[in-house]
């Protein structure tokens, strides 16, 4: 019974089909257009980010480290599902195969999971820099900052590993049809006739631990570097720590509310209509606004890009 559940699951003629966004629009063209823009626009202003991140000296830091570990992440997280929805539109094909379903779902759960928690190292590193100055150049040396940043990737991976290698491997005998436009793991499981009650609970209880230990260090820095800071004498340095403190803030807020609802509420309140417009906000949208929240408000970054430019005007 099992060698036929799983050759069901993985032949060719079982191939899912994702209904998508556009059906849902009235001007599919126009839609198709915008998330194109947005894509490229996401594209570039992570990757100039981490090319200024990488050319400028000034930018070796581990705050900025991590920024370009962030911008990595978000080059990839938006290149795993707009590429493919966009030709399908294109060449009007809406079909995935098992296999390529399986590892778009992977590489998603796995670059989200890695998200989680370097936004908390990067909550971490702002409260060394700002309550222990004396000590920052220790407490966040090079090694323990590649330390940090692999455990973020190996956990991430971890994650991605076991829920997709258990969402597959359920028997799917009902419609092929994914009410989304990439395979997320709800929508994925939606299609199973097995009961995954239990499986759901598990990967609701995964999905708590997973925000909770970011949250609780993300909570508890903030709740010291905002005392450091109103202990403050010196106005610059207050005007210096609260830009980038804010920074990580709202894209902590942007990336974790959005996820809490994908993963955190029940059933019954999703519908796949806002289930699709709350991943189009994360999947897409946040990649995008993320280089400017860290780049508008930083006068280091744009400085950075001010002296490349100025080099390419005088040469």
């Amino acid at each position: 019974m099992e060698n036929i559940t799983w050759i069901t699951n993985h032949s060719g003629m079982s191939d899912f089909i994702l209904v998508g966004i556009f059906s849902q629009s009235i001007h599919p063209i126009l839609l198709c257009l915008v998330i194109f823009i947005v894509f490229l626009l996401a594209l570039i202003g992570n990757i100039v980010l981490i090319f200024l991140i990488h050319s400028d000296t000034h930018l070796h830091t581990p705050m900025y480290f991590f920024i370009s570990q962030l911008s990595l992440m978000d080059v990839m997280y938006i290149s795993v599902t707009v590429p493919k929805m966009l030709i399908d539109q294109i060449m009007d094909m809406n079909k995935i195969s098992v296999p390529e379903c399986a590892m778009q779902m992977f590489l998603y759960v796995t670059l989200a999971g890695s998200e989680f928690f370097f936004l908390g190292a990067m909550a971490y590193d702002r409260y060394v820099a700002i309550c222990h100055p004396l000590r920052y150049s220790v407490l966040m040396s090079r090694r323990v900052c590649l330390l940090l940043a692999s455990g973020c990737w190996f956990l991430g991976s971890v994650d991605g590993f076991m829920l997709t290698s258990i969402t597959m491997t359920f028997p799917f005998c009902r419609s092929r049809e994914i009410h989304h436009f990439f395979c997320e793991v709800p929508a994925v499981m939606k299609l199973s006739c097995s009961d995954t009650s239990l499986y759901e609970t598990l990967m609701y209880l995964c999905c708590v631990l997973m925000l909770l230990i970011p949250v609780t260090i993300i909570s508890s820095s903030y709740f010291f570097v905002l005392l450091t800071i109103h202990r403050m004498n010196s106005v610059e340095g207050q005007k210096k720590a609260f830009p980038t403190c804010s920074s990580h803030m709202t894209v902590v807020i942007l990336f974790y509310g959005a996820a809490a609802y994908t993963y955190m509420l029940p059933s019954s309140y999703h519908t796949p209509e806002n289930d699709m417009v709350v991943s189009v906000f994360y999947t897409i949208l946040t990649p995008a606004l993320n280089p400017l929240i860290y780049s508008l408000r930083n006068r280091d970054v744009m400085g950075a890009l001010k002296k490349i430019l100025n080099m390419r005007s005088v040469n």
